[in-house]
């Protein structure tokens, strides 16, 4: 059994919810997964040795919790031989450049072929448990349609590790953490560099979709981007930019949503980047027939968990970039 982690509550908490309290000493954790720590009896009072199964209770100064993280269940996910592009692997951790088109995660409609499939064969035993249930340690996420580097932790040590660098809340302060993305975008910036702020959060109509909220709610969402190329076809009247985005936050379509949100829509996005016919009419073949969004994660950097040294990744474009690419290079 795990050995019990002591928690104290000191003055500057007093007051918080449990589960809140949990997550200032846990934020590499959901608040989702703290809740099921509590329900499963994992929380003891040290002094009267009972569970405290109640999120909404109010923490005292003074007092004193010891949590014992339940163990990993095993995964019903069955293994499968997926060929992996990997870039980098150690003991702790795998660097792969992600191809189009592959979920990460089961999900209905995509039980087979996800990378956590192709992890687990080849990984075997060799994966981390979070969120009490084996599985490999997936510390941030790509879009399926959207290519590039993730990294992925073997252990349970270097999951928690990486996952606090990875947060969604995190602005990462010292520079190690960095993600940096290739986007092809219909329209161009309004300088050469910019940065765009909002909050974002679920669209109030639209709950698939992620949207910047102006009346309030939502979590801050950061890109700075940079204009790397600008194409401009004679007779039609919308550029086609090339895009360098950095994230200095990790929300959820946050890229796509920055985009939009200044009439820069990725090439090829089916829900974020509708444009009028009359707009993409003269542009190339390749162009509109584009059939993804147009976005790579093309960097990665960040602290290793164990070596405490600085790792940095970088891949080229996928061969769908670089044909668009290619075409509006001979036709500007």
């Amino acid at each position: 059994m795990s050995s019990a982690i002591e928690l104290f509550v000191k003055e500057e908490a007093h007051g918080l919810r449990l589960d809140r309290f949990l997550m200032l000493h846990f934020p590499e954790e959901s608040r989702s997964l703290i809740q099921q720590w509590l329900t499963l009896g994992a929380l003891m009072r040290s002094i009267e040795n009972t569970p405290l199964t109640q999120a909404s209770y109010k923490v005292k100064r003074g007092e004193c919790f010891h949590l014992i993280r339940p163990k990993a269940q095993e995964t019903h996910i069955l293994p499968q031989s997926i060929p992996l592009s990997i870039v980098y692997e150690d003991d702790d951790l795998i660097v792969l450049n992600k191809p189009v088109g592959m979920v990460v995660h089961p999900a209905p409609g995509h039980y087979e072929s996800t990378l956590v499939n192709a992890l687990l064969a080849h990984c075997g035993d060799c994966l981390s448990g979070i969120g009490g249930v084996k599985r490999p340690g997936i510390v941030h996420r790509l879009d399926k349609d959207t290519s590039g580097l993730m990294v992925v932790a073997k252990n349970d040590y270097a999951h928690r590790a990486l996952s606090s660098q990875f947060h969604p809340d995190a602005i990462s302060q010292e520079k190690t953490l960095k993600r940096g993305y290739k986007a092809i975008v219909l329209g161009t910036l309004p300088q050469k560099k910019l940065t765009l702020e909002g909050q974002m959060g679920r669209h109030p109509l639209h709950r698939q979709k992620m949207a910047l909220l102006k009346h309030g709610g939502g979590k801050k969402a950061i890109t700075h981007i940079t204009l790397d190329q600008l194409w401009k076809i004679d007779g039609v009247s919308m550029p086609i930019s090339l895009l360098d985005c950095q994230l200095a936050t990790g929300r959820t379509h946050q890229i796509r949503v920055h985009c939009q949100s200044i009439q820069c829509p990725l090439l090829g996005d089916a829900i974020y980047g509708k444009i009028q016919y009359q707009q993409r009419k003269g542009l190339p073949a390749c162009v509109q027939e584009f059939s993804r969004q147009a976005l790579h994660a093309y960097s990665l950097s960040f602290m290793h968990p164990t070596r405490n040294e600085l790792c940095i990744f970088t891949c080229e474009l996928p061969p769908d970039m670089n044909k668009v690419m290619g075409v509006l290079n001979q036709q500007t």
